[in-house]
């Protein structure tokens, strides 16, 4: 039987409100509710978790506020399988019960192998994975499963390849993204059209940053259009491409998820000067980002035994390179406070960026594939604790 996805916009659930940005377990339950409730009201039920998204209690909080208070046919439930955090083969059972057991599920609606890149594909491989969820979704345990992807189109392709019997694909695609000769996301969609797997797009938005664009930018898309906001665009521009089911959005305000819904319920194709503008956008951001961070936190959550913010430092760099050359008086003093929450990271017990020791666990988990251990020497620690102690 065909599934009803209903509107085309997903609610992501690595990023629900909290109480503080320093404690991603230590999720805002009330506003939570508020937004599940407002995104249902709408006409949208698409949820994507994952067994370690914040710290585990963004499943437990579907569990309750969504699942404990809606009929089951009223959403679907998209979750992921840590295959490259488990150590051993029997963590797959243990941890998809526990998993329907925090959702308070009898079954998922979709199941994904969580960031399958070279390492996890190979755990997968000697661990029979892919014969344990075959096996599941014949039992009934769900209804497809996936795989979010995080490695070349080569990779995707042969993966593909070798188990036809994948669903879906989740991948990163947005428009900085689309010719982005490290991401390459063009290539890979075009690999999951060949192989007739439709696409769940993770990052449309680029971790926020295509809602937040350099002032040339952001003057061109207002000059055109003031009454929409910036990530409208990207948002727009991902759901005109084929074989796309279903786009993601992380929505921590009331503020964001309300102008989502306002975009995803007037959705209008974009006409080709939005897209020559788009065209120009993409030029002016590429100049503008240092550091081709989406902020997804992986390298801090999972992988930095120094406690070193990289995500939050990658961004201060942006935030700085963006708008050092700006003669918009609010935007140069944006930079002096911008730096200046690094400081008060480091007196709250993050790591400053000069105490990273090589280790590059943080690298072998990056989704984007940064240098981060060299982009922390090259400009977090001169630009943000060299500049802060001169400032």
């Amino acid at each position: 039987m065909a599934i009803d996805f209903g509107k085309p916009l997903g609610m992501g659930c690595l990023r629900f409100p909290l109480f503080d940005e320093k404690d991603p377990g230590n999720i805002d339950m009330e506003k939570t509710r508020k937004h599940i409730d407002m995104f249902m009201e709408a006409g949208y039920k698409y949820f994507d978790t994952s067994y370690v998204y914040h710290n585990g209690n963004s499943e437990r909080a579907l569990g309750e506020l969504l699942v404990d208070r809606y009929p089951r046919d009223s959403y679907l439930i998209s979750t992921k399988m840590p295959i490259k955090w488990m150590t051993r083969p029997e963590q797959m059972e243990e941890q998809f019960r526990e998993q329907l057991d925090r959702c308070h599920l009898n079954y998922f609606d979709f199941y994904l192998v969580h960031m399958m890149e070279r390492e996890t594909y190979e755990r997968c491989e000697k661990w029979g994975a892919f014969e344990f969820l075959k096996e599941k979704r014949e039992q009934g345990f769900f209804r497809e499963f996936g795989a979010s992807f995080h490695d070349t189109p080569e990779f995707i392709d042969k993966a593909l390849n070798e188990h036809p019997e994948i669903d879906f694909v989740m991948l990163q695609i947005n428009y900085v993204d689309w010719d982005n000769k490290a991401i390459r996301a063009r290539e890979a969609y075009e690999v999951a059209m060949k192989h007739n797997k439709p696409v769940v797009v993770m990052e449309p938005c680029k971790g926020g940053t295509l809602a937040v664009l350099p002032e040339k930018a952001e003057k061109l898309m207002k000059a055109y259009n003031p009454d929409v906001s910036l990530a409208s665009w990207a948002y727009r521009w991902v759901t005109e491409i084929p074989g796309v089911r279903m786009v993601l959005a992380g929505m921590p305000s009331t503020e964001f998820l309300e102008d989502n819904i306002k975009t995803f319920d007037s959705l209008a194709p974009l006409t080709e000067e939005e897209r020559r503008i788009i065209d120009q956008v993409i030029g002016l951001v590429n100049e503008n980002t240092v550091i081709p961070c989406t902020g997804c936190n992986y390298c801090v959550e999972h992988g930095c035994p120094q406690n070193i913010r990289i995500s939050d430092y990658f961004g201060l760099i942006n935030d700085m390179k963006r708008f050092e050359n700006s003669s918009n008086a609010g935007n140069i003093n944006r930079v002096n406070i911008q730096a200046n929450y690094y400081e008060g990271w480091v007196m709250n017990g993050a790591g400053r960026a000069s105490t990273c020791i090589g280790c590059k666990k943080c690298e072998r988990i990056c989704p984007q594939r940064l240098p981060i251990v060299q982009l922390l020497k090259d400009y977090v620690v001169p630009l943000l604790e060299n500049w802060v102690h001169k400032s």
